[in-house]
């Protein structure tokens, strides 16, 4: 692979058919998709990893996840199976259910400081917006190294149970562009506004443990990666940064630069885009999420705290 197609790409037409951006998704398979889909869970179920529906009981797996495993393996069964299995090996070790169900309310609030944050709003297509401003973490990174690796590992982990448990499932909940694609991944602004190459360079190992935690056991959770406000340093960045990630992520991280209003406003309506971003809504990246009407007629407001939605309600994670 050459020096260009190692690099994020410009976006110059986000326009691209809805069919395009979400192939592979559920209601958005080809047959010979559905064919791996189903010996994928057939695999799964002899090797004691999956359980499939049964009468009133749900499958251990939905499919929307199983999904997410087999597009970041290019729909091959049994190189996704590998993934799933260390992805499951991980999960049991580190007892990930167990340790999402017992995180305190003040817990996810403090984690969330550190890590991309939902704005509330959603993107044209129904996808959950998600904001991450660097410089806001400048005066945070003692505290944000203060914990030992494995701890944030885990801060970093029940945030994104957090994402994959409840804010996907309510985004696709609600009324969406895209219905009936269930929400299985999330659009984020990546905000390089008044960073310094310093704060990048001390910043670059926190930034490596979430990519990499992400890119291992939450696989294609993300839509698109829009890179605003980058700095004229940002290129020595990228040659840091792009080996963290497999050529099929790097295709979604797209540079904007400082004039990046036309091209957001594309992909995020005006009153659901930040206004420092060129829209209107009032929201920045210390504040709790800022929920749209739809949501807002499921949920009055977020609770705090872990979460999973299921079955149209909000409620705390089950005891495993």
């Amino acid at each position: 692979m050459g020096e260009h197609a190692a690099r994020p790409t410009t976006i110059e037409n986000p326009n691209i058919k809805q069919s395009l951006l979400l192939a592979g998704h559920l209601g958005n398979l080809t047959t010979e998709q559905e064919k791996a889909l189903e010996t994928f869970k057939e695999n799964l179920t002899k090797a004691g990893l999956y359980t499939p529906a049964r009468e009133k009981e749900k499958a251990s797996h939905d499919d929307p996840t199983l999904l997410r495993f087999l597009r970041a393996r290019s729909f091959n069964p049994t190189a996704a199976q590998k993934q799933f299995s260390e992805c499951e090996n991980w999960r049991k070790t580190h007892q990930i259910c167990k340790l999402y169900h017992e995180m305190s309310d003040e817990d996810v609030e403090h984690a969330q400081r550190f890590y991309p944050r939902w704005t509330g709003r959603r993107d044209k297509l129904g996808i959950p917006l998600f904001v991450y401003r660097l410089a806001s973490l400048d005066s945070l990174q003692h505290e944000l190294y203060a914990l030992p690796a494995q701890q944030r590992s885990y801060r970093l982990a029940t945030l994104y149970e957090h994402m994959t448990r409840f804010t996907m499932p309510l985004c696709s909940h609600v009324p969406r562009s895209i219905e009936p694609v269930p929400v299985s991944s999330i659009t984020t602004i990546l905000d390089l506004e008044n960073i310094s190459f310093g704060s990048m360079w001390r910043l670059r190992h926190h930034l490596q443990e979430a990519s990499k935690l992400l890119l291992a056991n939450y696989p294609e959770t993300l839509h698109s990666v829009v890179i605003v406000n980058s700095p004229s340093f940002f290129p020595t960045i990228w040659n840091w940064i792009k080996g963290w990630f497999d050529e099929g992520t790097r295709q979604k991280i797209h540079i904007l630069g400082k004039d990046s209003k036309a091209t957001l406003l594309e992909l995020v309506h005006t009153d659901d885009l930040p206004v420092a971003y060129g829209g209107t809504r009032s929201w920045e990246f210390e504040d709790a999420p800022d929920i749209d009407e739809e949501i807002r007629r499921v949920l009055p407001e977020i609770p705090k705290g872990p979460l999973v939605f299921v079955d149209g309600m909000a409620s705390k994670p089950p005891a495993p």
